[in-house]
């Protein structure tokens, strides 16, 4: 079994790369946010604990901003719900114990009531922590 087998993320699309191009640490971080990306289609609170830093604020296509605990809760209570999340075009640079990844976010979305597709490009930034990416607002 390949270190970072993508196909167990089955909500997650990636397209737009050749993962054989990427480097072993762009390829960790690009499967941590696919990781993450399941986890939002899943509603896995706790894998998303995990993966996001407790000081992180989410900002919406709207400009509405979240802490970590309002989003979850929002995921939680169906205010949002996610269905499928596409990862299109990914850039990803790493920097000793900083990364991001730059990306077209395809998102499959029941989001406060407007059902649709949502497109968005952003940067997501991440920390090594313990072994372990952190998603961090920097």
């Amino acid at each position: 079994m390949p270190k970072y087998d993508f196909s167990v993320f089955v909500n997650v699309e990636i397209s737009g790369v050749d993962l054989s191009s990427l480097s072993d640490d762009e390829l960790s971080v690009l499967y941590r946010q696919a990781e993450y990306c399941q986890a939002m289609t899943d509603s896995d609170i706790d894998k998303m604990r995990e993966i996001v830093s407790e000081d992180m604020v989410f900002t919406h296509m709207s400009g509405k901003q979240q802490s970590r605990e309002e989003y979850f809760a929002d995921i939680t209570d169906g205010k949002l719900n996610y269905f499928t999340i596409g990862i299109e075009d990914p850039v990803i640079s790493v920097n000793d114990n900083t990364a991001e990844i730059t990306y077209t976010s395809v998102l499959d979305a029941n989001a406060y009531g407007a059902k649709g597709v949502f497109r968005m490009t952003g940067t997501h930034r991440y920390e090594m922590r313990n072994g372990s990416w952190i998603a961090v607002n920097r």
